[in-house]
């Protein structure tokens, strides 16, 4: 059973939703020091229940993605599309973290498939 373990939130206005959830729920967010703009969101500490996540500029008309984590990407977006689903981004390689990809099911709902670097890093 794979299981979501990162979500994202699309917004116009990053810093003004950034602002919100910082003042709403207290969660950390911070700029990711990676290629592109990407905000991390820590919703909690290690350990306890929830998963982390990230804010980014909106690029997809669907709000909120979730990332389900995978053994192998390749063998997941195989999957993907002989359901009826199909890959619409990636394969993309995030530095340190991992192979990454977006994909929609057979309705256009959009979610995030990720296999974590060889490393664990």
């Amino acid at each position: 059973m794979k299981r979501p373990v990162h979500f994202e939130i699309l917004a116009d206005d990053v810093e003004k939703v950034a602002e919100f959830y910082r003042e709403v729920l207290d969660w950390k967010i911070s700029l990711w020091e990676g290629p592109q703009p990407y905000w991390l969101v820590n919703t909690g500490p290690d350990g306890t229940s929830g998963i982390n996540g990230g804010l980014m500029h909106r690029h997809f008309s669907q709000p909120v993605i979730n990332t389900i984590e995978v053994e192998s990407l390749e063998e997941m977006l195989t999957k993907v599309e002989e359901a009826g689903g199909k890959k619409i981004q990636g394969p993309v390689e995030i530095p340190e973290v991992g192979l990454h990809a977006y994909c929609q099911d057979p309705e256009g709902n959009i979610f995030g498939l990720i296999q974590p670097a060889a490393d664990g890093s």
